[in-house]
């Protein structure tokens, strides 16, 4: 679209579009619209597709790969400053901003932040808050604990349990023989403890699931998601904590998630344009609107709100040290598709219960394939003055 009007898509979630869809509202000129997606499309619908239909994408940074090899998306710093977009990294939580830069380039401004912390049913856990891998291991011994495992989330579950061992994935082999078989290991013993049929719920399911009081006692790692946080009629409230760790003061592994809006090559950028997206990741947007729209900030100074925090059952502070220490994924062309294939890979085999090294060897396969295949660069300097 041209001239002083711009489509954008989100995803179709209170969390990922009520804040977008508000502000509009409020715009006399109205200068963006928003359509949504689902979650699933979200997380893997090929990006070009979408940028050929959309002027802005609220997107996930491991596609930011992708979205370069099909030259579909326009570096922000086109549009803003580099002073400005250093501002703005310096004052969001943990990697959000860097995390969509590629090439000393960036491609998304970073609206909403999220990583894998811990989830539990406080009627069932009330003061139970496991610190690390074994206590969830002994919990799981005597209540239902839960893997987040459909979609994407099994190579994530993967990942993060690798990190808290100590050692990020991403070498030629993906992963050490050591610290990826006792990663699996330990998945494979909780997915053993598991209620059948809870690998199928993704992240917002079984958050849902929590909030039902169905039963389940806890997550270990799942996406985060304020929405809740609190009680709402017909749904109890879901008590969010860091994600576990192996040892105590050890790393509490994490996978970032949230959401950037990147800006298409279809788009002709207007001022107008830009001040709309300046405002949404602003001060007074992150502390105050977007918090009060189901939104999920990407500002430090909002996840550090004491009056953000009390309206919100304290999700911010309860799961502030994992999010700022959370890992940028992979964001090569290919890896999306490395991340869906793993990941179904992962979840057979353990529903399966094949042996952990057996499992390792499939997805290095998958990895190799993946990064023979790629578009290069597979590798890319973090941030804008790294």
């Amino acid at each position: 679209m041209r001239h002083n009007s711009f489509l954008g898509l989100t995803w179709d979630h209170p969390r990922g579009y009520r804040a977008l869809e508000a502000a509009a509202a409020l715009d006399k000129e109205q200068v963006i619209s928003w359509t949504r997606q689902p979650l699933e499309g979200f997380e893997s619908h090929p990006i070009a597709d979408l940028a050929s239909r959309h002027d802005l994408l609220v997107f996930d940074h491991p596609h930011v790969g992708e979205a370069l090899a099909e030259n579909c998306l326009q570096p922000i710093d086109d549009w803003f400053g580099k002073e400005e977009i250093k501002a703005w990294a310096d004052r969001t939580i943990g990697r959000a901003l860097d995390s969509y830069c590629w090439e000393r380039r960036c491609y998304g401004l970073p609206l909403d932040v999220a990583t894998q912390v811990m989830a539990r049913n406080p009627d069932i856990l009330p003061d139970t808050v496991p610190d690390t891998w074994d206590d969830v291991l002994r919990l799981s011994e005597t209540h239902p604990v839960v893997l987040s495992l459909a979609g994407p989330h099994a190579i994530l579950t993967f990942f993060s349990l690798c990190l808290a061992l100590g050692e990020e994935p991403g070498s030629e082999h993906l992963i050490s023989d050591a610290t990826g078989r006792e990663a699996l290991d330990r998945m494979r013993r909780l997915a053993e403890n598991a209620p059948a049929g809870t690998e199928s719920l993704n992240p917002i399911g079984l958050l849902e699931a929590l909030a039902s009081r169905s039963g389940i006692a806890l997550v270990p790692l799942v996406y985060g998601y304020v929405n809740y946080a609190v009680a709402r009629p017909g749904r109890g409230r879901v008590a969010f904590s860091e994600a576990p760790r192996v040892a105590a003061g050890g790393c509490r592994g994490s996978v970032l998630g949230g959401t950037g809006i990147g800006i298409t090559r279809r788009a002709e950028p207007t001022a107008d344009l830009l001040e709309r997206l300046r405002w949404l990741i602003s001060e007074d947007a992150q502390v105050r609107f977007i918090p009060d729209h189901d939104g999920q900030p990407s500002a430090r100074s909002a996840w550090c709100s004491a009056a953000v925090n009390d309206a919100r059952g304290g999700f911010y502070q309860a799961t502030i040290e994992t999010t700022e220490h959370a890992w940028v994924r992979p964001r090569f062309d290919g890896y999306i598709a490395f991340q869906k294939a793993a990941s179904a890979t992962l979840r057979d085999a353990l529903i399966a219960g094949h042996p952990s090294p057996e499992i390792l060897a499939q997805i290095r396969t998958l990895w190799r394939a993946a990064l023979s295949a790629a578009r290069r660069p597979l590798l890319s300097n973090i941030g804008l003055t790294t």
